[in-house]
């Protein structure tokens, strides 16, 4: 994957800079090309931001990396345990906004509360099964910890306007940077527990990621590194409403190696619209192309999420059209049915048309889940991650 430096990396935030940026900034400061590598895997492999702390590096250096602003880009201001041991953090960026973060703990397959032939995704929908090999694997201490999947946030709000999300309440008021998008994993790292790793990240919080397109690429490349936090490409899933360009982009840029999960949640040009005011500018034929076209690597999968609003969305001839429509591409479909949210009359069908919906797509060859619904007690769950006393943009109702 391609990562071209910048030519001034001091316009980088420091909790954004790779280590040949680092490499760069450190001999800017006086130090040593190899100091600035130190810096980066004491950031992002250690989670210490404060320079004070960094005690391989000669005391001048901590003394002008602490003077030059060096430190965490965010905090944690308030946090919410649900009762399947989800939680729900609200962080705070140096400007006074704030977003929402979700760590979602691993869970055993399956939940007597569903009939069968219920089948289930046992983590947050979007992620596929390690490679052999993985780096995570190797580890015998690391595999044996309980595995947490972290959803993180790109945007202070949204501009995609979808209306069974609460993110986009208030619309869009400002992109993230890489290093605010990232210090969410570094935060949420901090509060593990201690039988727990982070073992996954998905960028379906608050915000469009391929909308703030550079800040999520650097945040890819920070999160994936090697040298870093090292999460597996096969891990990190970016969840995207269908915006066309970006999708190609993200496809060349990371050679398909980063997962990539499409906000579907109708199978026609006019339900897609109303629910999702971007379909008007990039209609289905369009996204559907857009998937054909990304270089998937062998035996992964695109995630398909289909939020299933009741009288909108979840008929049976809905899945029938499902079906044809994905058919020829390599998906698994998650099914979520909507999470209610304030201010909205619209919600999920029973669980007999969930069912039913399923079993079509399931008889029509695909690999189809129904989304558990994790953390809603607390409003962590698909969708319910808001703005925070934001005033309603638009009526969430048909």
């Amino acid at each position: 994957m391609s990562s071209p430096a910048p030519t001034d990396v001091s316009l980088i935030p420091p909790l954004a800079r790779l280590p040949d940026e680092w490499a760069l900034a450190a001999q800017a400061l006086g130090g040593r090309a190899f100091h600035g590598k130190q810096i980066f895997r004491w950031i992002h492999t250690r989670g210490v931001t404060d320079p004070a702390k960094m005690s391989d590096l000669p005391a001048g250096l901590r003394k002008t990396l602490v003077e030059t602003g060096v430190g965490d880009a965010l905090a944690v201001t308030s946090e919410r345990r649900a009762e399947d041991g989800t939680r729900k953090l609200l962080v705070t960026m140096h400007d006074g906004a704030s977003v929402e973060t979700v760590l979602i703990p691993e869970v055993t397959r399956g939940r007597s509360d569903l009939p069968a032939p219920v089948e289930q995704d046992a983590d947050v929908g979007a992620l596929d099964d390690l490679d052999d090999g993985d780096a995570e694997e190797a580890s015998p201490a690391l595999a044996a910890k309980k595995r947490v999947t972290q959803c993180i946030s790109t945007q202070v709000g949204c501009a995609m306007g979808c209306v069974f999300c609460a993110s986009g309440v208030a619309g869009l008021k400002r992109h993230m940077r890489a290093d605010e998008i990232v210090s969410q994993v570094l935060v949420g790292r901090r509060l593990l527990d201690d039988d727990q790793a982070l073992r996954g990240v998905v960028l379906m919080g608050m915000g469009e990621p391929l909308h703030n397109y550079d800040a999520t690429a650097r945040a890819l490349r920070l999160l994936t590194h090697r040298e870093g936090i090292g999460l597996s490409s096969r891990r990190v899933t970016v969840s995207t409403s269908g915006l066309v360009p970006e999708i190609a982009r993200l496809g060349e840029d990371f050679r398909g190696q980063i997962g990539l999960a499409i906000s579907l949640h109708a199978p026609t040009d006019e339900a897609r619209s109303r629910l999702m005011p971007i379909n008007r500018r990039y209609p289905l034929a369009e996204l559907l192309a857009a998937l054909r076209a990304y270089p998937l690597p062998h035996r992964r999968r695109i995630t398909i999420e289909y939020t299933l609003v009741v009288g909108q969305n979840d008929a049976v001839g809905d899945a029938r059209l499902v079906a044809r429509l994905l058919t020829g591409i390599p998906v698994k479909v998650n099914l979520i049915p909507m999470n209610p949210i304030d201010g909205s009359a619209l919600g999920p069908p029973d669980l007999s048309g969930v069912l039913a919906f399923q079993r079509v797509l399931c008889d029509a060859g695909y690999s189809c889940f129904i989304r558990r619904r994790r953390g809603d007690d607390v409003s962590a769950a698909c969708g319910q991650l808001a703005l925070l006393g934001a005033k309603r943009k638009v009526r969430m109702a048909l």
